[in-house]
């Protein structure tokens, strides 16, 4: 039986893994993906907000010669943190159920089984888009994920939100040709995106080589044309692609499925000690974003990686 199964091999996944090593646990990693499978799958020229140090995890620098560090940059790092530490990863295994026997739990997997003590849950919450719930969004042209900009050169791109991912889908993809619509729920576009990124959109929907829509909604979408609700009422535009960058959300099914309470205010927060990080099932921890429930924008690489030492204190203390 081991000591410890993390389940998630992201940042945060790996600051556990560093901890639970130095700790001198027996324990296993089990990522249902590569290795840090979410920035893998982030876009192929995205940029972080957060400096190089603020990425580090277990007190390993990170050295770039970009002051923000890139995507390529932090898979490089993750990595070879990873590898020259020898943590225990089994790539590409999901994790299918949990369940408790006694005072140790079963991990089921696509790959095996595992028996443990403590379960520290760091699953994030890129796995799982927000959907706009609207006709037409299964159509193979509806994007919930973007890598790349050239292949919507020439193309009549609608981009639905104000965030970051989709103020860097629009001006991405306006600079590589493409025709670019914006469609914004609220009266702006939105406060949190980078500090460097937002006049830039300002000055090109200003001038406009990037047409936005505010304080309007996507109702439809065809083929060939989307519906969109706007404050003068419903209009038609042309379009090719619909990249949805409404936002992603952790599996609140597995953690219900494991037992762990959800709060029933729409946030669905998972209910959990902030001391310890222990949710409401004795040794089950969670770490990282999806401790935030709906709201993802609360927890970051750089203030959750102090998670990994409040569950190991309280693990360790807990074998005294």
């Amino acid at each position: 039986m081991l000591d410890l199964i993390i389940i998630g091999g992201g940042p945060i996944g790996l600051t556990c893994g560093l901890a639970a090593q130095k700790a001198g646990l027996s324990f296993v990693i089990l990522e249902k993906g590569t290795l840090i499978n979410s920035l893998y799958n982030y876009p192929a020229t995205m940029t972080f907000f957060s400096t190089s140090e603020k990425l580090e995890i277990g007190g390993y620098p990170f050295a770039t010669t970009h002051v923000k560090p890139n995507r390529a940059d932090a898979l490089e790092y993750y990595r070879r943190v990873a590898l020259a530490n020898k943590l225990p990863l089994q790539l590409f295994e999901e994790v299918k159920s949990v369940d408790r026997k006694g005072a140790s739990y079963t991990v089921n997997s696509s790959k095996g089984t595992y028996e443990a003590k403590n379960i520290i849950v760091a699953t994030g919450f890129y796995d799982i888009s927000v959907n706009l719930n609207i006709p037409g969004e299964d159509l193979p042209k509806v994007k919930h994920y973007y890598q790349d900009p050239h292949f919507y050169t020439l193309q009549k791109v609608v981009v639905v939100g104000a965030s970051n991912s989709s103020v860097d889908v629009a001006l991405e993809t306006y600079r590589k040709g493409a025709e670019v619509t914006m469609v914004v729920r609220g009266s702006e576009i939105s406060n949190r995106v980078k500090y460097w990124v937002r006049p830039d959109i300002l000055n090109r929907i200003e001038e406009g080589s990037i047409k936005a829509y505010f304080n309007s909604n996507l109702k439809a979408i065809r083929e060939r044309e989307v519906d969109i609700e706007t404050p003068d009422g419903l209009i038609t535009i042309p379009n090719d692609f619909v990249m949805a960058m409404t936002g992603y959300k952790p599996n609140f099914n597995f953690l219900q499925k494991m037992g762990i309470k959800l709060s029933e205010d729409g946030k669905y927060i998972p209910q959990y000690n902030p001391q310890t990080m222990e949710t409401n099932l004795p040794g089950v921890y969670l770490a990282g974003v999806v401790c935030g429930g709906m709201d993802t924008h609360l927890w970051f690489i750089e203030n959750s990686r102090v998670h990994a030492e409040m569950i190991l204190n309280d693990m360790m203390s807990k074998r005294k």
